[in-house]
């Protein structure tokens, strides 16, 4: 990839990845079923629509991310790797944007704590103090940060589900070593925001009106005991700043579950309260 394209690719990132702007400176046909599953129905949206609350069961999980972006004929992966708490709803992620042509990275990683109804990032870059976090309401963002954080919140990617129209039964494969059954299907995300939990609501709600389309297809891998193992949604929005249409495929691998997690939200005086500069990209803070 040449300069001229890895800036193209870079302005994608910024985009999406921030994408928070000036507005958050401030502060079915169900196919063939598995009979012989001893868990539960085989109807898959069944299956799928629950879950969410498979995973509340198992209440936390070690959680690895890519989020893949093309447009204009640039593909950019962002990678995150982390913790989760499914019961309270909290998270914290560490976000490694691309790397520039030489192989060499250009930005530090991103520190994300993800909560009910907020994203906090830290190492924004854009001129935001190195000490200081920005936190965003995520129902103000137009896609209810399924894509802005450069990470599928896991417990949102889980209530996405609750939304399945259609879906059938793959097969059985193999994720981590781990046995799991294959689904692939449809989800509508004004369907998912209203039988999402409080925490999630608002945000899938805000993604259903922004994307280009409220059809999510999916690909969900499940172990035997319905915990999502590997799930595959594909997105579709407008590129705020060009127009044009954006692809983003995200990937959430979940494994390690009852892990221990620690996530403490920063204390308001951590919070950057000043202007993020629009124009400038995500970079080494004060650069």
């Amino acid at each position: 990839m040449d300069r001229r394209q890895h800036r193209k690719a870079g302005g994608t990132v910024v985009a999406v990845i921030m994408l928070v702007g000036s507005g958050a400176c401030a502060t079915g046909c169900a196919g063939s079923g598995v009979a012989a599953d001893a868990r539960g129905p085989a109807d898959p949206v069944t299956t799928l629509r629950r879950a969410a609350d498979d995973l509340r069961a198992a209440g936390s999980s070690r959680a690895g991310t890519s989020m893949e972006m093309a447009t204009g004929g640039t593909r950019v992966t962002i990678r995150g790797e982390g913790v989760y708490d499914y019961r309270r709803q909290l998270g914290q992620l560490t976000v490694v944007l691309p790397q520039d042509p030489t192989g060499a990275t250009e930005h530090r990683p991103i520190t994300e704590l993800l909560a009910p109804g907020a994203l906090y990032m830290k190492n924004r870059g854009a001129g935001v103090p190195v000490d200081k976090w920005v936190r965003v309401d995520t129902a103000t963002l137009s896609d209810g940060n399924l894509v802005t954080g450069g990470a599928t919140d896991p417990y949102a990617a889980a209530e996405l589900l609750r939304g399945t129209r259609t879906a059938r039964y793959a097969g059985r494969t193999e994720v981590g070593g781990i046995a799991v059954r294959h689904y692939r299907g449809t989800a509508d995300l004004a369907a998912a925001a209203r039988a999402a939990s409080a925490g999630n609501r608002a945000a899938l709600a805000a993604a259903a009106k922004g994307f280009a389309t409220a059809e999510v297809p999916f690909d969900a891998y499940l172990d035997d005991q319905g915990r999502i193992r590997k799930l595959r949604q594909r997105f579709s929005f407008v590129n705020g700043q060009q127009q044009t249409p954006v692809a983003v495929a995200s990937t959430t691998l979940l494994y390690d579950f009852g892990t221990d997690v620690d996530v403490r939200l920063p204390r308001p005086k951590d919070i950057y309260a000043g202007r993020i500069a629009e124009d400038q990209p995500v970079d080494h803070p004060g650069e």
